[in-house]
């Protein structure tokens, strides 16, 4: 029986990409998986893994969850209340903060607590959008980060989710600063970087997904 992997749509932009590096990780893993984009409520309260890509800036792509009638509603009962694996990419991460203060401000989903702050004047001189591969530190632990350490991956981003809990931090990386990675909680992942970008590295990191159960 094929596992079902909904990857959201709702207008954010690079969604074949990703698609396509689930659907080869998912091949080079051996898992059979049914993936597919989606705005549908019905089917993304039914699939059995979630992925909420994101590019572009914070509050756009809130408008976007919210534009599309009972989306955010279904998202929150698979992951919330039926504890369905979840995985946040990019700004997709950064909409699991409370609020994100690009051209604002903004609320997010709330489900990991911090703010999505700007990188400018934090970064000792680095460029600013952070745009590159950077290692993700060593000594994590979790699932679905296993054998990533000290790997490098590809980031895209001008804001960094801050004031994160310790508990829900799994990986940093440094960029004149330490930016945080990777969040998780329970059936929630999220990563700032791009696995998708990311070559092999990217590409075990979306089999480990696959392959959870929390």
């Amino acid at each position: 029986m094929s596992l079902g992997v909904a990857i959201i749509d709702y207008g954010s932009g690079n969604l074949r990409s990703v698609e396509k590096a689930f659907e080869r990780a998912a091949r080079e893993c051996g898992i059979d998986a049914a993936i597919a984009q989606s705005d549908n409520p019905q089917e993304i309260a039914a699939a059995e893994r979630i992925v909420l890509p994101g590019v572009g800036a914070f509050g756009a792509c809130m408008d976007g969850l919210s534009a599309k009638p009972g989306l955010l509603e279904a998202l929150e009962h698979a992951v919330l209340i039926e504890a369905r694996p979840f995985l946040g990419i990019c700004v997709g991460m950064q909409l699991l903060a409370d609020e994100g203060e690009e051209f604002g401000g903004r609320h997010g989903l709330g489900w990991i607590a911090g703010v999505v702050t700007s990188l400018s004047g934090k970064t000792a001189g680095q460029p600013v959008p952070h745009m590159g591969w950077n290692t993700v530190g060593a000594g994590v632990t979790h699932p679905v980060l296993e054998g990533c350490d000290g790997e490098a991956f590809y980031f895209a981003h001008s804001f960094h989710f801050d004031r994160v809990s310790e508990a829900h931090r799994l990986a940093t990386s440094d960029y004149g600063l330490s930016v945080t990675a990777a969040v998780a909680r329970d059936n929630i992942v999220g990563v700032q970087f791009h696995p998708e970008k990311s070559q092999a590295a990217g590409l075990r990191l979306i089999g480990n997904f696959l392959g959870w159960s929390p």
